[in-house]
């Protein structure tokens, strides 16, 4: 059995974790230690136990507040880190490095920074192209072996950089962006992973805030906010694919739902194998996406947004250039 079902099922995990990037990472401004321990504090009393970092989240602070606000707690929640992409102290900047080296050193201070002995789940961050993913793998395979992680996961990768990952060792779970209006993972990677009984964990599900309507004009959008580098953010862009979100509303006030549950229920009709991570700064949030899982939704009602939601009604691409140049994903149009 895939190890990760067995730990979600031991902490009684509902369908849907928490992505803590939010609260120290991408958005522009970041919350207060203060904030942001009783934002994580809530999260657990409200239910989620599926919690999800990153040593790259705010040069290694979401890490540090996630092991003072979940201490006590460790024992009953799912913890999920990443490796492999990193700030650089010395340079400043982003850093991909999947050496081997390199990722028992950033696994060794992610235990430190959490506060355990061991994550139950470590993500290759981004795949270092200039390092053969086999040994990337193996090196976290080492890493299990000895303890430290529960079981290895991938993110943002190909369906065959999966295959030839799980040459070397199984991989529990594989990450990457999926929501209706990024609908990439249909091309291949979600058909892998059930070959390879790979869970499959969504992140941005609500499409960065735009699938719940908190993003409606560009001006709203802070210095540092990652989305004003993403295409899909464009005036002109934002313009066209707030048409779609007007159709969505309108659905949603029909099942006397917010966007947001909406997009989340129809994460969840996909396969009870995916689960979903939204993250928000909002505890009012917090509490609404989670309520999602009480929803459920027809067949018809998936087909409708399917529909709705069909990859070329999508104006402007996941990603920039540069950032595009980073991951291995499939796209649509290759």
């Amino acid at each position: 059995m895939n190890p990760l079902i067995a730990r979600l099922k031991a902490v009684s995990s509902p369908a849907i974790g928490l992505g803590c990037m939010n609260l120290s990472h991408g958005y522009g401004h970041s919350l207060s230690e203060a904030e942001g321990r009783r934002a994580l504090e809530e999260a657990f009393e409200m239910g989620y136990r599926h919690f999800d970092t990153a040593t790259l989240y705010g040069a290694t602070a979401n890490e540090r507040l996630v092991g003072r606000a979940l201490a006590g707690k460790r024992d009953e929640i799912l913890l999920a880190s990443k490796c492999g992409m990193a700030i650089d102290p010395e340079l400043g900047r982003k850093v991909i490095d999947g050496r081997p080296a390199t990722l028992r050193r950033q696994c060794e201070a992610s235990l430190e920074r959490l506060q355990t002995d061991h994550l139950d789940l470590y993500y290759l961050h981004r795949w270092d192209k200039g390092v053969p993913i086999e040994e990337s793998v193996g090196a976290l395979g080492r890493l299990m072996e000895e303890g430290k992680i529960g079981a290895i996961g991938l993110s943002e990768v190909s369906a065959a950089t999966l295959r030839r990952a799980r040459t070397e060792h199984p991989i529990a779970a594989l990450q990457t962006e999926y929501s209706l209006w990024t609908r990439n993972p249909e091309i291949a990677v979600l058909e892998a992973c059930r070959e390879a009984d790979t869970l499959f964990v969504a992140f941005s599900p609500l499409g960065r805030g735009f699938l719940a309507g908190s993003v409606r004009e560009r001006e709203s959008l802070v210095e540092g906010d990652v989305r004003l580098g993403m295409p899909r953010f464009t005036t002109e862009n934002l313009t066209r694919n707030l048409e779609l979100l007007t159709e969505l509303e309108r659905l949603a006030h029909e099942r006397e739902a917010t966007t947001g549950q909406l997009a989340l229920a129809w994460l969840r009709a996909k396969g009870d194998d995916i689960l979903p991570i939204p993250g928000t700064r909002r505890v009012a949030h917090m509490r609404e996406n989670l309520a999602a899982k009480e929803l459920t939704l027809s067949a018809d009602d998936v087909t409708s947004l399917d529909a709705l939601f069909a990859p070329p009604r999508i104006s402007g691409a996941r990603y920039a250039e540069g950032p595009q140049a980073e991951v291995d994903t499939e796209q649509f149009g290759e």
